[in-house]
C-alpha cells in the first residue's frame, strides 16, 4: 500500500484528467437520459464500458434501433464492430506498458482495464518514488481517473432527470464537439492533416451512399453508415502508409 504522501501525490497528477472527464462525462449522462434511456444506464455503461468516444457512439446507435427489433440488434452489431476498431489503440498502448506494469502483482488486471488515453499519459511520463509500492501508485492514478468518468456520468444522468422535455435537445453534439477538439489537437501534435482530411472524405462518402437509392432501395442503410466510413478510412490509410513507406525504402536503396 501507499503512504500518504505517496497517495497524495498520485492523486494529485489525476487532477487535469479530473476536469476533462467531469466535462465529458456530464453531457454523456444528460444524452443517455434525453435519448429516453433509464439514468442508471449510463452509469452502467461508464463501469463497464470505460470508453468516451465508444459509449457515445454506443447511445447514438442503440437509439436509432429503437424502432424494432432488427434494427436495435442490427445496432448493436455495429456498436460491437465499431468498439474493436477504436480499442485497437490500445494494443499499442499495452505494449509501451509492458516494463511498467511488470512486477505490478496484484494490480496488473485492475490497470490493464482502466487504460485510456488520458491514463496511459499520465503514466507513461509520471516518475514513480523509490519508496513507493509501483502497483498500489499506478492504480491509484488509474482508478481515480476511472472513478472521474463514472462521477461525471452519474452527475449528467441524475441532472437529466430533472431538466423538462426539450431542454436537453443538441446535447448529443457534444460527441462531434469532442471529436473535433481531438482533431484539432492530433493535427497540432502531429502535423499531419492526412489522417483527418482521409476520415472526412470517408465520412462524406458514406454519408452520400446513405442517401442514394438504386430501385427505390437504399445502398447504405443510416445504421452501417459509421462502421462502413470507418473501416473506409482504415483501408485507405494502409494503402497510402504501405505506398509511402515502399517509395522511401526505394529511395533508401538508390542511395
Amino acid at each position: 500500500m501507499l503512504d500518504s504522501s505517496n497517495f497524495r501525490r498520485a492523486v494529485k497528477l489525476t487532477a487535469p484528467v479530473f476536469f476533462g472527464y467531469i466535462a465529458i462525462g456530464i453531457p454523456f449522462g444528460l444524452m443517455v437520459v434525453n435519448a429516453g434511456f433509464p439514468w442508471w444506464l449510463a452509469v452502467v455503461m461508464s463501469l463497464l464500458i470505460y470508453s468516451g468516444t465508444g459509449q457515445y457512439i454506443g447511445i447514438a446507435l442503440f437509439s436509432s434501433g429503437l424502432a424494432n427489433a432488427s434494427s436495435f440488434w442490427a445496432s448493436l452489431l455495429t456498436f460491437v464492430s465499431i468498439e474493436f476498431f477504436i480499442g485497437l489503440r490500445h494494443i499499442f498502448y499495452s505494449l509501451s506498458l509492458l516494463e511498467t506494469y511488470r512486477n505490478t502483482g496484484k494490480w496488473k488486471f485492475p490497470l490493464i482495464f482502466t487504460i485510456t488515453d488520458e491514463t496511459f499519459a499520465l503514466i507513461s511520463s509520471c516518475n514513480i518514488p523509490r519508496d513507493a509500492d509501483k502497483g498500489a501508485y499506478l492504480a491509484v492514478i488509474s482508478i481515480f481517473d476511472y472513478s472521474y468518468w463514472v462521477l461525471g456520468t452519474l452527475i449528467g444522468a441524475i441532472i437529466g432527470n430533472f431538466i423538462p422535455d426539450g431542454y436537453l435537445n443538441g446535447v448529443d453534439f457534444a460527441l462531434t464537439a469532442l471529436f473535433i477538439v481531438l482533431m484539432i489537437n492530433q493535427i497540432k501534435a502531429s502535423k499531419d492533416f492526412l489522417p483527418s482530411l482521409v476520415g472526412i472524405l470517408a465520412a462524406c462518402l458514406a454519408t452520400a451512399l446513405s442517401y442514394i437509392k438504386i430501385n427505390g432501395k437504399i445502398i447504405l442503410p443510416s445504421q452501417h453508415l459509421i462502421l462502413t466510413g470507418l473501416c473506409l478510412g482504415i483501408v485507405v490509410m494502409i494503402l497510402l502508409r504501405g505506398k509511402s513507406a515502399k517509395s522511401k525504402k526505394s529511395e533508401g536503396d538508390e542511395k
